[in-house]
Order: C-alpha cells, then sequence, then structure tokens
C-alpha cells in the first residue's frame, strides 16, 4: 500500500470512526437532554451533531430485523435539532445490511413553511453500509411508495458511502417535490441495486435543482427511470417544471439492466461527464411508455423554456447489449446536444449493431443544435423532421469515427427528407 493512499484511508478512518465515537454519546445525551456546552475554547468530548442509527437509536443493521424506527427516529432527532432554517445533524450509518419497510423512514420532510439548508446522511462506504427499502406495497402518494420524501422543506442534502436496494419490486427511492424549497442534492460513492419504479422522481413548480451525483454506481433496474424530472402530479402551472435544470453526473458507474437512466419531460441542463454506461438486457414485459425499449436519455418534449434544453455528455463508453436499447432520443424543438469524445462501438461486434439506430432526434425549424465531436459511433442515427419544419443547418459531426456506415448513408432519414441539416467534418469512414 502506497503512503498516500495509506493517508487516504487514514483520514476516512478517522472521519468516519470519530464522528461515531461522537455520535454513540452525543446524540444521546443531547437527547435526554443531558448534554451541556462545553466552556469557551474547550473541544467538547462528545458532539450531538452526529446521530448513529446503532448506537444512539437501536438499529441492528442485520439484514433481517426491520430496522424502520431506528431511522425514523434518527430523521426526527435531525428535524428538531434545526434552528434558524439551518440543520445541524449527520446521521450515520454504520457498517451493516438495514432493512426498512417504512416509507419515508431515512427521509419525511413535510413542513414547506419551515424550509430547512443542511442534512447529511453518511455511510462506512459503497457495499459496507446497505438500506434495503422492502415496503409491503408500491402503492402510495405521489406515484409510487418512497423512502425519501422531500416536500419543498430541505435544501442541501448529501448522502455518502451508501448503498440502496429495493427489497420489493416496484419501490421507489426519493420523492422531491418543489416550489423553491427543495434543492441542492449531493449524492457521493452511493449506490442503487434491485428493480426501482423511480429512483428519483421530481415534481413541482420550481427550482428542484443543482443536483449532482459524483463516483456512484447506478445498477438494477428502472420501471420509469432512475431520475424522471417533471412528475407534474401536483403542480397547477405544470409548464413551470421547465425551471428543474443544472443536474451533474461525473465518474459514474452506469450498469444496469434496463429502464431508463434520465427522463425529462419538462426540459433540463444536464451534464455527464466520464464513466462507463451499460444496459445489460431488456425489459421483461412490454411498458405502456416504452414497449421494450430502455433509453439512457429520454427528452420526449419539443416546447420548453430557454435555458433548459441542454445537454452535454463527455469521455463517456457507451455498451448497449441490445437492440432494444438507445442511447438519446431527444424531441426538444431548440436547445443544444453535444456529444464529446464518447464512444459507443464496444457492441460493433453485435449482429444489430449495424441496424442500430441509437441516437434519435426530431428536428424543427429551430434545431436543436446536435453536435459530436471526436466520437467513435456505431450504426445509424435517426432524425425525424417535426410537421411542416424545414431545419436549418443544425447538426455536425466533426473528427468522428464512424464504425458501421460511410457518412452518404450514416443518417436515417424520414421518406423525402434531404439531409442539408447536416455537416460532417473530417469523419474517418467505415
Amino acid at each position: 500500500m502506497t503512503g498516500e493512499h495509506r493517508d487516504t484511508v487514514n483520514r476516512r478512518r478517522l472521519l468516519y470512526g470519530g464522528a461515531a465515537a461522537l455520535a454513540g454519546t452525543g446524540a444521546a445525551a443531547w437527547a435526554s437532554g443531558a448534554w451541556e456546552a462545553p466552556a469557551a475554547g474547550a473541544v467538547p468530548p462528545q458532539h450531538p451533531g452526529y446521530a448513529d442509527v446503532v448506537a444512539d437509536f437501536g438499529a441492528k443493521g442485520d439484514g433481517t430485523t426491520d430496522d424502520s424506527a431506528a431511522f425514523e427516529a434518527a430523521y426526527a432527532y435531525a428535524e428538531k435539532r434545526a434552528a434558524g432554517g439551518t440543520g445541524r445533524t449527520v446521521i450515520l450509518v454504520p457498517p451493516g445490511q438495514y432493512r426498512v419497510t417504512k416509507p419515508g423512514a431515512l427521509l419525511a420532510a413535510d413542513s414547506p413553511t419551515h424550509q430547512v439548508n443542511g442534512l447529511r446522511f453518511v455511510g462506512a462506504g459503497l457495499r459496507i453500509s446497505d438500506i434495503v427499502f422492502a415496503p409491503a406495497t408500491t402503492d402510495g402518494p405521489d406515484g409510487g411508495s418512497y423512502l425519501c420524501r422531500n416536500n419543498d422543506t430541505w435544501q442541501n442534502v448529501s448522502f455518502e458511502g451508501l448503498r440502496f436496494t429495493s427489497g420489493t419490486p416496484g419501490a421507489s427511492f426519493f420523492y422531491s417535490y418543489s416550489t423553491g424549497g427543495a434543492a441542492n442534492y449531493r449524492f457521493s460513492d452511493c449506490e442503487w441495486m434491485g428493480e426501482w419504479e423511480y429512483g428519483i422522481a421530481l415534481d413541482g413548480s420550481n427550482t428542484n435543482s443543482e443536483m449532482r451525483w459524483e463516483a456512484c454506481r447506478v445498477g438494477g433496474a428502472y420501471r420509469k427511470a432512475f431520475l424522471y424530472a417533471g412528475l407534474s402530479l401536483h403542480s397547477t402551472d405544470r409548464e413551470q417544471q421547465d425551471q428543474f435544470l443544472n443536474y451533474w453526473f461525473t465518474d459514474m458507474n452506469v450498469t444496469y439492466e434496463w429502464g431508463n437512466f434520465l427522463e425529462f419531460p419538462y426540459g433540463g441542463s444536464v451534464t455527464c461527464r466520464s464513466g462507463s454506461y451499460i444496459v445489460t438486457g431488456r425489459r421483461p414485459t412490454a411498458h405502456p411508455d416504452y414497449g421494450f425499449e430502455s433509453a439512457f436519455f429520454r427528452f420526449p418534449r419539443p416546447s420548453h423554456f430557454d435555458g433548459v434544453q441542454r445537454f452535454h455528455a463527455e469521455d463517456i463508453r457507451f455498451e448497449l447489449r441490445d437492440d432494444a436499447v438507445v442511447v438519446i432520443d431527444c424531441a426538444w424543438n431548440r436547445g443544444t446536444v453535444h456529444f464529446n469524445d464518447c464512444d459507443d462501438t464496444a457492441h460493433a461486434f453485435k449482429s444489430f449493431s449495424d441496424a442500430l439506430r441509437a441516437h434519435r432526434y426530431t428536428l424543427t425549424d429551430n434545431g436543436p443544435l446536435v453536435r459530436y465531436d471526436s466520437c467513435q459511433l456505431v450504426g445509424t442515427h435517426q432524425y425525424r423532421t417535426a410537421s411542416g419544419a424545414t431545419p436549418p443547418s443544425c447538426v455536425r459531426y466533426d473528427m468522428c469515427r464512424l464504425a458501421s456506415h460511410p457518412s452518404a448513408s450514416f443518417l436515417a432519414l424520414d421518406a423525402h427528407q434531404d439531409r442539408d441539416f447536416a455537416t460532417f467534418a473530417s469523419c474517418l469512414p467505415a
């Protein structure tokens, strides 16, 4: 082990171990009223800002005991400590497998008149601290049964070093409703497994945004999508959901069985940078909205406000192991789509690769502007023309390798559609 790696491990051990040691006495003492503030300048022997679901609230983490009550108590404690619009608690989840059956046990925020900034959930590491959500039913308000619910209450919520597993097929992880009070989520070193309806479902009328995922693994399967932005169940002005924007995915391992990774019916500003994106199979049964198809990026509606039709993918390796998988299906009527230094030739050896249409767009009089730079691409790209539209020059392939077809036959077009909208610059032929 190198000195640098050893130092990193030691720092992590100190961070979690020290926090856990503080939690075991601090939260319990504070809750009982026994905790006292230290003298000025002194370092407290324990701190009420750390709450351990095992030491303080009795979770077992043995994979069989229902730990719902312990997580509910930890969240209630954190909610109680919030003051002046600021959350002051870190909830610690030690190594173990925690079975949770009650929806909202991890986070149940329903006080939009008491908006708070700052709540942090910290596990011991990916595949070390595992929360298995196994509700008795997947029916519930807001389109499902959710482990976390944030109704316009918390901003700046972070999850670190945790694995979330759906123990009941069709359960959902997180429901977030915002009119301006739910935003700024961060997921670091987290993983999702099992069969979910939604990973994260965003709803509301404004600013359900500023969210980032870093070094996370998205596994399992999704009946709808891992991130579904624009649920529109309660919004009086549904078009205002176009205010959902700014989502960043960095250094991701997206390797799941089937379903959609991102679906944005109401627009968005999305950046996906570096990682491996793989769909390993196809849906076991036809879905009423998608049939057997799965997609990494699905933007199904054309009309949105300015500034929320922007997608950028960079340094990503795509692998499609079934012909019912799509990289992108975009119906935006303007905005920008940019792929830079991406590669989807990992499935070039498949018998279906030459006929694959894994990149699909609908073009209007205003675009969108579509650009591929330094990419390696397999199959053909499909361009549909909106009714009555004459697309301008809005599509460009620059220094790309076309692995299956030369540029003359690379575009799959509607009948009688010309290809004047597309430019190929310094591309290598098949």
